[in-house]
Parts: structure tokens; sequence; C-alpha cells
């Protein structure tokens, strides 16, 4: 039990600091380790899927769509229950919201040119949630905990129409203007496919606790997103050791 606990860290580590490569760097760290990682007390694979998010106490403030992706470790923690943590890095991760009211940029003529138009504000950020997960029956499941997130990239999408819808942009980096660290609540609910050796697909909901940028006149949002994912077990380990179980359970059904 220890050991899959320092090789998730292990492994969470070589991504953190690998994040120019980040994506192409999971996929295989995934496909190396999948296969010696699930276990009857861990399983291990890709987690991801689509999110919408929006920032609160900003009432403008509309839902944008993005794709996420990462990796994901769930860990029994003790045995013979329906306990587990839910954990692992979310590497491409956006937030932000759509539809804000423009501010000055303190350039005439761009002040000039997007005066009628919107703001998209687009947060990138490396999430690490630690929910807790219990599963009822081996399918069904219900999770929370808090997740926290390191912000790589902060911009401002400054759009305006004049020919076609939002076909003229300016972007502005708020990088520095941001707080670097956000943290929040998470909470979900999902369904494990055969029997909890197959694929997770499941809802997720965030409310983050950190406004960005951290002084604006214009107001500082706080992140909300919603995930629809799929997690992907890695490896044919899982599925293996779980026929195996079976098949060890009807030997003792015939003995008995």
């Amino acid at each position: 039990m220890k050991t899959h606990w320092i090789i998730a860290a292990l492994i969470t580590f070589m991504l953190s600091v690998s994040i120019p490569s980040r994506i192409s760097s999971q996929v295989v760290i995934a496909l190396l380790f999948g296969d010696k990682l699930n276990s009857p007390v861990l399983k291990f694979g890709l987690d991801g899927g689509i999110n919408f998010s929006r920032l609160t106490d900003m009432s403008s403030s509309k839902f944008i769509s993005g794709f996420n992706l990462g990796l994901y470790f769930d860990i029994l923690l003790k045995k013979n229950t329906n306990w587990y943590i839910h954990t692992g890095l979310i590497l491409k991760s956006p937030m932000g919201g759509g539809n804000l009211n423009p501010y000055l940029l303190y350039d005439a003529e761009l002040d000039s040119m997007f005066v009628n138009g919107n703001v998209k504000r687009e947060l990138r950020y490396i999430n690490a949630p630690i929910l807790v997960m219990y599963v009822f029956g081996k399918q069904f499941f219900i999770e929370a905990g808090p997740m926290a997130g390191l912000l790589v990239k902060a911009t401002d999408v400054f759009q305006n129409s004049v020919n076609d819808k939002d076909d003229i942009a300016y972007n502005n980096n708020i990088y520095k203007k941001c707080n670097f660290f956000d943290i929040g609540v998470m909470g979900g609910i999902g369904y494990h496919f055969m029997k909890g050796t197959g694929m997770n697909l499941g809802f997720r909901y965030y409310y983050g606790f950190i406004g960005n940028p951290t002084e604006s006149t214009y107001g500082t949002g706080k992140n909300q997103s919603m995930y629809l994912f799929l997690s992907i077990p890695i490896g044919a380990g899982e599925k293996s050791k779980a026929k195996a179980a079976e098949r060890e359970q009807k030997k003792k059904q015939k003995t008995q």
C-alpha cells in the first residue's frame, strides 16, 4: 500500500516538472506504468473530458468551454472497504469566463476599437484534486474534497464584431496581475463500467475561493467549473487481476 503511494507521488512530481511537454509526457508515462500500477488497491490511468467555466461575482460572465486532460489515481484507503482517495494531476485545465465588460487599455486606438465589444478571460491551470470517494456496489460513486491549482497562463481576449462575429481580437496578458494559486472545493458523481474494472463516466463541480486578477475596477471573478469526465485505466493489470479474482471465487464456491 505504501509503495503505491510513493510511486503515485513520484509520477505526479515527474509530470509537474515537465510542463513544456506535459501532455505527451503524461500519456507516455501512463502507458509505461499503467500495467504495473493497476492493482486491487490502486487504479491508475488517464482522466479527461470537457468542462464549462465561468467567473462568479461578475454578473455579465458567461460559460466558456474547454478540454481538460490529466492522470488520476484511485487509491483504496482500507482493505475490504469502499473508501478511496481520488487524486492526480490535471495538466491541461482551462478555466475563466466569457462576455466580460471591456476595460481601459490606455491606448486610444485599442480602447475605441473594443469599447462596444466584450472580453473573454482565459485562465490555464495545473490542478491537483484530492477527493474522498465512496463506491456503492462497485459501480456508482460519489466524491468530494479540495482542489488546488497553479496558474500557468492568464489572458484577456478583447473581441468585437465588424463584418462577422468577433472578427477582431486583441490579447492582453494579465498573468502578473493574477493570483498564481487557486484553491476551492470539488464534488462529483460517477459510474464504473464493468463492475469497477473499466472506464469511469461522471460529472464534477468546482467552486474556487480566490479571485483573479488580484485588483480590478471591473471586479475580480472566482472560478466556477462543471466537468463531464471520462477516466480510462491504463494497462491490462487491473482487468487481468479482476478476472483472476473472479476465477478464484468460482473455485471456492465449487469446493463449498
